[in-house]
């Protein structure tokens, strides 16, 4: 069982760094003074919201580029799905590299890397030249995700991981709140002033950069071996690792709960504005909120999981009440197609909302659980397929809405895909044994 650490002063702290699972024989310790430990924690939130505000600039000027561009809702589809497959590509190309090479250097020059991208991006000049930059963001962008969860896997015990996650990926939220205020000061209605919005967006990297050499050192992580200090056996027998149920259950979850919220980030704007004649100024201060409430169920669904946790609970089923919860909230979506437009309409989405994004700290905590050594390779072969899944569904939703002159069918199956996920957790992750104490009956 993972369990809390205690400070000097004796109290449970949520972030201590340690790692304590029964579960994994290279449980190893990496303490870190806690100063140093909040701010490393500090800059992997602010990596996931430079993420976010470099894919959701295309989101919020959507309306913008359909028109000038003169495309179809497929091919705003596509768009959407070249980054998908790439991020897909991505993900395996540097969930590898993340379990090869030092994080400490990896993690800027990707971000870099994506930041150019999006810097580029506000050259395009025809549909071609945008689907291009579109895929080359999702191939760098995805380079985000093994190098965040191993930092995490490496200062966190298990049982706090779920918070920890949460804080990463609560960043996506903060980026995507930030990046339609941004574009709301500098949007005119001067054809082509979205372009500034993605040139800002894509400089604000470099300052990430030079943050995170200046806090980051290569001794906090545990040292890579190199490849002759590894036997032949182990190199060649890695995949067995993978080839588990409890990966499988991984993939089935972040396939069914990626494919949900990749619709949501993507399509919204645009629901807004052409399926319920939304303003394009309140779409963007309503999408702020929407990302702002989004952040709160982040951060609420890793600290209900914790505090389950501490209440008795074993962290399977810590984890399934939180994530059954966002479930739940995320498949309101399926009320879209008879509320029409209205205030409900919109209550809706930030409830389905802030259960969308929950589902994922709880997520990245169960895929964790499966090899510390191959987290990366973990992360990148949950990132192929899943993309490999949700990017098609962008295509998808483009085709119904052009078809049907209507979202609403395709909102409606995004609302109902994390019900395959939480069964899945349920019924196939291992189930652990109950704890026991001195004062009470635990779960």
């Amino acid at each position: 069982m993972g369990r809390l650490d205690v400070d000097r002063t004796g109290s449970a702290s949520p972030l201590t760094p340690a790692f304590h699972d029964s579960d994994n024989s290279d449980s190893e310790s990496n303490p870190l003074p806690r100063g140093r430990l909040f701010a490393i924690c500090g800059l992997l939130l602010f990596a996931s919201a430079i993420n976010y505000m470099d894919r959701q600039t295309l989101a919020n000027v959507a309306a913008r580029i359909t028109k000038e561009f003169s495309l179809s809702e497929q091919q705003y589809g596509n768009l959407e799905m070249s980054f998908g497959l790439s991020f897909a590509a991505g993900s395996m190309f540097f969930g590898v590299l993340a379990d090869r090479c030092s994080i400490r250097y990896l993690y800027p020059i990707v971000l870099l890397l994506w930041s150019a991208i999006g810097f580029l991006t506000g050259y395009a000049e025809d549909y071609g030249q945008l689907l291009g930059c579109r895929g080359m963001l999702g191939f760098f962008e995805a380079g985000h995700w093994p190098c965040g969860l191993k930092t995490t896997q490496a200062l966190l015990s298990r049982s706090n991981r779920a918070l920890g996650n949460g804080v990463l990926q609560s960043g996506t939220s903060i980026g995507a709140i930030v990046t339609p205020l941004i574009l709301y000061t500098i949007l005119t209605p001067t054809v082509g002033s979205w372009r500034f919005g993605f040139q800002l967006v894509g400089a604000i990297g470099v300052v990430w950069i030079a943050a995170w050499f200046f806090i980051v050192r290569s001794s906090d992580f545990p040292a890579v071996k190199k490849k002759n200090e590894r036997s032949s056996a182990a190199l060649g027998e890695w995949w067995r690792d993978l080839l588990t149920r409890r990966m499988l259950v991984v993939v089935i979850v972040v396939t069914f709960i990626n494919g949900s919220w990749q619709i949501l980030r993507a399509w919204l704007p645009k629901i807004m504005q052409q399926g319920h004649g939304y303003e394009e100024l309140f779409t963007l201060r309503f999408t702020s909120v929407w990302y702002a409430v989004t952040d709160i169920g982040c951060l609420s669904s890793g600290l209900i999981a914790l505090w389950l946790y501490r209440s008795g609970w074993t962290i399977k089923y810590s984890r399934c009440l939180a994530f059954g919860v966002c479930t739940a909230m995320c498949a309101s979506l399926m009320s879209v197609p008879f509320l029409g437009g209205g205030p409900w309409l919109l209550v809706v989405f930030l409830i389905a909302g802030a259960g969308s994004l929950g589902m994922f700290p709880l997520y990245h905590a169960f895929s964790q659980d499966i090899s510390r050594e191959h987290q990366g390779k973990v992360t990148g072969i949950t990132g192929v397929i899943a993309w490999g899944f949700s990017s098609p569904t962008q295509s998808i939703f483009g085709y119904l809405a052009d078809q049907t002159g209507s979202y609403n069918i395709g909102i409606a199956i995004a609302g109902s895909l994390p019900l395959v996920a939480l069964a899945a957790i349920f019924c196939l992750w291992p189930n652990e044994p109950e704890r026991t104490s001195k004062s009470g009956t635990y779960r």
